[in-house]
């Protein structure tokens, strides 16, 4: 293409001989652009067999149609037995055409792109160029979308198959996308700070994780509005270095993600490694590794017992957000973007498409408020209707959508949106949209704009939860003691997952925005419920919560059968600290086990020797104690600090496991006299792994290692320090009473 300086424009594609062109400008001074269709170099990563070559090309059905016939060739046989089908984060880097990128473009966007190409590649931010920029950033993600994800559910639901994807790195409305697939899933990329006492999170084991709350509701605000019951999760991705995460550090992690929506989780994960192979085994690069290799299995089933409780919960009735934000994705796509043309929607560049705009922080600030919100895109918007002044769409029914302040907004969407306020819907505008998007027409679009909201007498809201809260869109204001929540709605009832990521406990009557006559109270962790104690106030409804830092209660409303009373306590004492001579054996683990020992004062086993030292499994404390002299029944085991997780028996009888933090178990029944006191404690692998590199064996044997630490560096064990390991401080007796 020649582009004339007076405005001349020439198609020079028919001039060419073969790879040459000869061609000679008259009068006027051109500049030629010329545009190649080539493959980007990317190939397929850690490739299974017969899978290795060129990445795909995500926006042509051609490309799709003839990647799957070697599929359609084997499947017919697996027709309904394959539960689901996988797109991992799209990581396909620089892919920014198609071979019918211009006929596509003119289609969805009404002119041609070619005459425009010194505005679509211009590295000077203008207006013109701007809007040009936005339609080929949108064209590229309604091919990804039309072309490719659409087709490809539809290709997988013929066979009987779900498809499961995970949207985000994608080139493209992130909302739509997600919402494209049976099971929208999201990630989670290193270590999130919390509150909770003793939960360790040192510098030399982490990377800073990527778990923003918004971030993560993309994919579950897509699965709320499009209707689709499950939402998962690539979780525990480079959650600590390698063989250092404990089970403790897995919970609160997991937490955060069933309370953004999350309810079917999957490990980032898990590896097959044959009998055969030496320990560790065969591992993948970036995971933690939760397999019988891994000394964290030994209690691994009380984790997955607490997040099946959790889940199928979260699984049961459907969402329960009242509030929609519309996620203005044209000021992204319609900026310069710091001369990105083609722009990823990444989890590790927030910075740069999402924190720091009106969305973000309506978003943040409502949430923070108690408000349980989801987001909306365009697209949806064009699908929703109006019932009894409410919202509704595939997925289920909002009371309100508030409008972020948006520079742009298509006028499609606009009128969309002034059609459902006439209609009834509340929608709120934090401030008025000043244009609409894209390059075709765009003087007159925006006129049009311009009077549709004075003529409708559109006044922006300065204040979102005034006037939420004047359409009956109420917070849940307990979350100003510090917790944390997700609500669903069951039969008319409501189910509240409650969690306690702060620093203190919470032992009050909280209020919740739903009359009822009865709550019961379902710890998922310990597989316990009953009846709580409950106080009506009109519309709210206050339950007595007792939760300690890191722990997580479910609520549910509504008249529940023989149920006994929730069992309230209050410590009477400080405690008592167990004295005595601990008797410590080594039962599993290796690389050898370690003689046994006794311990006067409780501290890491590491310090009985070389052997101990370098020991990675479980061992067991054994001690007889009399009870203190207490009038009371119950008592509170104080395990203190545990490295890591441990399963406690009582004279013979199993008691539990402790396998995150609060370290505390209920005991009943002691005796007066000679109590036994068993505890098996099991540690991480850092150990072992670590005397191994220290002796020089090589360990990492298996296909395309990539073995890296969090830093993706060189992987060097020899540098650990060693990992305090077993009982490391005193056990406490502390009586309880009923409260």
């Amino acid at each position: 293409m020649a582009y004339g300086h007076q405005g001349t424009y020439i198609d020079l594609t028919d001039e060419l001989n073969g790879d040459e062109l000869n061609w000679k400008a008259k009068k006027e001074h051109f500049t030629l652009y010329a545009v190649f269709v080539g493959k980007t170099g990317q190939k397929v990563k850690r490739a299974a067999p017969g899978g290795k070559g060129f990445t795909l090309d995500h926006y042509s059905n051609k490309a799709f149609e003839n990647y799957v016939k070697p599929f359609d060739e084997v499947l017919p046989p697996f027709e309904n037995r394959i539960r689901a089908i996988f797109n991992d984060s799209y990581e396909v880097y620089g892919s920014n055409f198609t071979p019918e990128f211009f006929e596509k473009f003119e289609e969805y966007r009404g002119y041609d792109l070619k005459k425009h190409l010194p505005e679509l590649f211009s590295p000077v931010s203008t207006e013109l160029g701007n809007r040009v920029k936005g339609d080929y950033r949108e064209t590229l993600s309604d091919l990804l979308l039309n072309d490719f994800n659409k087709p490809w559910t539809d290709w997988a639901n013929d066979y009987g198959f779900k498809t499961k994807l995970q949207a985000h790195g994608s080139p493209g409305n992130l909302i739509d996308l997600y919402a494209s697939a049976d099971i929208p899933e999201c990630e989670t990329f290193g270590s999130m700070p919390f509150d909770i006492p003793g939960l360790r999170r040192k510098a030399e084991n982490i990377r800073n994780g990527d778990a923003d709350p918004v971030m993560l509701k993309f994919s579950s605000s897509a699965g709320h509005i499009a209707g689709r019951p499950l939402i998962s999760s690539e979780s525990f991705t480079w959650l600590r270095d390698h063989f250092k995460t404990a089970l403790s550090q897995t919970k609160p992690e997991a937490e955060e993600l069933l309370l953004n929506g999350v309810n079917h989780m999957f490990f980032h994960g898990t590896t097959y490694s044959p009998k055969r192979a030496a320990w560790p085994g065969w591992k993948f690069y970036a995971s933690v590794n939760m397999s019988p290799n891994n000394t964290i299995w030994e209690d691994a089933p009380e984790m997955f017992s607490y997040l099946a409780n959790a889940q199928r919960i979260l699984q049961a009735g459907k969402p329960d957000n009242e509030a929609l934000v519309y996620w203005p994705i044209y000021d992204v796509y319609n900026s310069q973007l710091k001369n990105k043309l083609f722009f990823q929607f990444k989890i590790h560049s927030l910075e740069e498409w999402l924190h720091g705009t009106s969305f973000y922080e309506i978003s943040t600030d409502l949430m923070s408020k108690g408000y349980g919100v989801d987001f909306i895109s365009d697209a949806f918007i064009t699908e929703a209707n109006v019932k009894n002044g409410e919202l509704q769409l595939p997925g289920g029914n909002f009371k309100a959508l508030v409008v972020p302040e948006a520079k742009y907004i298509p006028l499609e969407t606009l009128k969309k949106l002034l059609q459902l306020k006439k209609e009834g819907a509340n929608i709120i505008f934090k401030a008025l949209p000043k244009s609409v998007p894209g390059f075709k027409n765009f003087r007159s679009k925006e006129k049009e704009l311009v009077y549709l909201l004075k003529s409708n007498q559109i006044k922006p809201q300065q204040n979102i939860d005034e006037a939420l809260q004047k359409v009956n869109v109420m917070p849940e204001s307990f979350v100003n003691t510090g917790l944390k929540y997700i609500r669903r709605e069951l039969n008319g009832e409501k189910l509240y997952f409650l969690v306690n990521h702060t620093a203190e406990k919470v032992d009050e009557f909280i209020p919740i925005q739903h009359p009822t006559n009865q709550v019961t109270l379902f710890d998922a962790l310990r597989n316990t419920k009953g009846k709580a104690q409950i106080q009506q106030e009109g519309k709210v409804t206050k339950v007595w919560v007792q939760l300690e830092p890191g722990e997580s209660i479910f609520l549910k409303t509504g008249v529940e059968n023989d149920i006994e009373d929730w069992l309230y306590v209050e410590e009477e004492a400080k405690g008592f600290e167990l004295t005595g001579t601990w008797k410590v054996d080594f039962l599993r683990g290796g690389p050898k086990l370690p003689a046994s020992a006794a311990m006067e004062t409780l501290n890491s086993w590491t310090n009985l020797g070389t052997d101990a030292e370098n020991f990675s499994g479980t061992a067991s404390y054994e001690l007889e104690f009399d009870s203190p002299k207490s009038n009371v029944n119950l008592w509170k085991l104080d395990l203190g600090e545990v490295r890591e997780s441990a399963k406690v028996w009582l004279n013979g009888e199993y008691v539990g496991s402790s396998w995150s933090i609060p370290h505390h178990l209920i005991l009943k029944n002691l005796k007066e006299k000679n109590n036994t006191l068993r505890i098996e404690v099991t540690n991480l692998p850092a150990n072992r792994i670590r005397a191994k590199e220290n002796r020089g064996e090589e360990w990492k044997i298996f296909y395309e290692i990539n073995m890296v630490n969090k830093d993706y560096a060189a992987f060097d064990a020899t540098k650990w320090e060693v990992t305090p390991s077993g009982l490391v401080n005193p056990v406490k007796l502390i009586p309880l009473k009923k409260k």
